[in-house]
């Protein structure tokens, strides 16, 4: 199975979030740091994105954080990566996080992982990249997501071609397969 060298991964800072996300998180870390492939992420050490670089670490990866200065100046960066990045602004933030991956994870989370998620779709859709990206839909998280995007093919606003964009996988075993299969 051929494998990325490097993963970037959307997910939420939210840290009072069932257990079976945040197992998830670090078993995706432990996955990716156990394997070699460099973990890129949103340099910050709550919730689920601490504990994916946390578990990489302790797996003996590599990870690299991207933040923005105003969130780095909340002190919510994760202060013991491998490499952390601060830039000015989320869209610089967003361009080095594609830049710097070879695919895409995208894990439960709110409004910044799904602005981060749909941005790396609507990308591959106009061609500006043709990286993997897997929806990790741990317990059904994402079924709303991907029902409303059935639902914009049913009412012609995407076209068929456009589902293979993505690969949905319901458990961490799923991603490196799902994503080997688009490489």
């Amino acid at each position: 199975m051929t494998i990325p060298s490097s993963i970037c991964v959307y997910c939420g800072s939210a840290s009072d979030v069932a257990q079976s996300y945040r197992d998830a998180a670090a078993e995706l870390g432990r996955t990716f740091g156990s394997r070699g492939i460099d973990t890129v992420y949103g340099g910050g050490r709550n919730g689920l994105m601490g504990l994916v670089a946390d578990a990489a670490l302790a797996a003996g990866g590599r990870v690299v954080g991207i933040i923005p200065q105003s969130i780095a100046a909340l002190e919510v960066g994760h202060d013991a990566l491998s490499e952390l990045v601060t830039v000015e602004t989320m869209h610089q933030r967003k361009l080095m996080m594609a830049e710097r991956a070879d695919a895409f994870v995208v894990l439960a989370g709110g409004l910044g992982t799904l602005d981060e998620a749909l941005e790396m779709l609507a990308w591959k859709q106009l061609g500006l990249h043709d990286k993997p990206i897997v929806i990790l839909n741990i317990g059904g998280y994402w079924d709303p997501l991907l029902a409303m995007f059935a639902r914009a093919l049913d009412e012609n606003f995407i076209y068929e071609r456009q589902r293979e964009l993505y690969r949905a996988v319901p458990d961490v075993a799923g991603v490196l397969p799902a994503i080997a299969a688009d490489l």
